[in-house]
């Protein structure tokens, strides 16, 4: 017998149970990480993000999962369909909630359907519109997606792709970081040679830490860093304190921070989780102002520890054209989407299908700028 049935709490299943289905290398796909996110208060229904993690049993086993959200706003997820929502709003039609399958306020690409075998991966997809109307959502959206559900969900009908571009720096076997220098153009390397050296002439020295090295004083230096980022913007950060905590009890040996140090105090960080050959950059902050200081915590740093550790790529988050000038290719991510308002379906296909040619222009021109020699 085959059922398809939601977790309001990941603690309702066993941590083996959910990280068996887990591939190697997917940090944030374990249940450390995801259950640290709900522990923590991060998400929960109050900030719009309701799990419902949907879970395929056959025959009394767990044979695939999706961690997905019943959510009723678009923010922290990457994928921006704030448009899609207005449009819905002055037709009449209700778009919230509807089910985000999704790491939350992670735009990073990975595996999102989790099943030893794809025929039960497939089930989950093919039952998922009967469970959208039965639930009263709007749609399924499932970001940033890994090529093999690429596959299946080009297969089915009713889903629609979406294309996104980020920019991902490439170790391709560097000795040193002068080794990756020499591999650019004169300019491009004299220029990056000349932020490192404003940065180490304001005395800034940088310290890297693996999650189990850190005391709760310094974690309080992470948060209020972290958070510093959205203060500056007017706006509250999406994690808590307490989600660091969990995350540095549950899984210490995934996290890496490198702490920036000017005369025996700390005044920036950037945290970054590793897995199979990558590392991710995901959360950074700096109490004062610094020349610099930005693009040697966040991109020469996490270079430098790369090409020591022998990480192969290193995703430094979404957007930010000014990767581009530094090293990090344009890399095209996708996510899909699945509306059962037949109108709002066709505007939306209709849309996408520009959009699509406009994203894969953009990364072809992109590529045009990187700094590499071309000799």
């Amino acid at each position: 017998m085959t059922s398809l049935y939601s977790l309001a709490h990941l603690r309702d299943l066993p941590a083996a149970t959910w990280d068996a289905l887990v591939p190697a290398g997917q940090p944030f796909l374990r249940h450390a990480f995801l259950s640290a996110m709900e522990d923590s208060g991060s998400v929960q229904r109050n900030t719009g993000w309701a799990a419902e993690h949907l879970v395929l049993e056959r025959d009394g086993q767990v044979r695939a999962l999706l961690p997905a959200y019943r959510k009723w706003h678009s923010f922290g997820e990457y994928v921006f369909d704030h448009g899609w929502a207005e449009a819905c709003e002055r037709a009449g039609i209700a778009y919230y909630p509807k089910l985000l399958g999704a790491v939350p306020f992670s735009p990073v690409s990975g595996p999102r359907l989790l099943a030893a075998d794809p025929a039960d991966g497939l089930l989950m997809l093919q039952a998922l519109p009967e469970y959208l109307g039965k639930g009263g959502l709007s749609g399924a959206h499932i970001n940033f997606t890994d090529p093999a559900l690429d596959a299946q969900l080009a297969g089915l009908p009713g889903w629609m792709e979406r294309l996104g571009c980020q920019f991902h720096w490439q170790n391709r076997g560097y000795r040193d970081f002068q080794d990756f220098l020499d591999s650019l153009s004169s300019r491009k390397r004299k220029q990056m040679r000349k932020e490192r050296e404003q940065v180490a002439g304001q005395g800034i020295e940088f310290r890297w830490y693996r999650g189990d090295e850190l005391d709760e004083a310094q974690w309080d230096f992470v948060f209020l860093c972290y958070a510093n980022t959205y203060a500056v913007r007017r706006r509250a950060p999406y994690l808590t304190r307490d989600f660091f905590s969990l995350l540095a009890e549950r899984m210490p040996e995934a996290l890496r921070v490198v702490m920036a140090r000017q005369g025996g105090r700390d005044v920036a960080m950037a945290l970054s989780l590793v897995g199979g050959d990558s590392l991710f950059g995901r959360y950074w902050g700096c109490l004062d102002e610094f020349d610099r200081l930005h693009f040697e915590t966040c991109f020469y740093q996490g270079m430098d520890f790369a090409i020591a550790e022998g990480y192969q790529r290193f995703d430094a988050g979404a957007q930010g054209e000014h990767k581009l000038i530094r090293g990090f290719e344009p890399v095209l991510t996708r996510s899909w989407h699945y509306l059962l308002h037949p109108g709002l379906r066709r505007a939306v296909e209709d849309f996408l299908l520009q959009e699509r040619e406009g994203v894969k222009g953009y990364a072809e021109e992109a590529r045009g700028m990187l700094p590499y020699r071309r000799d």
